[in-house]
């Protein structure tokens, strides 16, 4: 790890966690367990906060559903020690692609390269 990725992460909130997250979470947290995507839990002794250091960019749709709920209160057994139940309806995770290229553009819209749909059923309005 180079010094300007070390300065670069230690100062910036979207490359993982700043200066203040690292030293709260070396003097207070207990790790709780690391997800799939190699993002880590922590909570205080008391557990009082929990919180999520990001491998990588910073992105709360990256967060499963059962981190979500832990980190949230919603249940406290840690899913990494009792995982919840999968639904065979359940996706895998995909990437936020929002203000991408790869952004879902539908056709007729003015970001697709496709031609309009061809709408035989639509008739334009117009005033008598």
């Amino acid at each position: 790890m180079g010094i300007l990725s070390t300065v670069n992460s230690v100062l910036t909130w979207w490359n993982g966690a700043t200066l203040n997250t690292r030293l709260f979470t070396r003097r207070q947290g207990v790790k709780m367990g690391e997800d799939d995507q190699g993002n880590v839990y922590y909570r205080t002794a008391n557990d009082s906060k929990r919180w999520v250091i990001f491998n990588g960019e910073v992105e709360a749709s990256r967060i499963g559903p059962e981190w979500h709920g832990w980190l949230h209160n919603t249940f406290d057994d840690v899913p990494s020690q009792k995982p919840l139940a999968r639904k065979d309806w359940e996706k895998p995770h995909q990437d936020n692609l929002t203000g991408t290229a790869m952004a879902y553009a539908p056709a007729g819209s003015i970001r697709s390269n496709a031609a309009p749909a061809d709408r035989r059923d639509y008739e334009a309005w117009s005033p008598e």
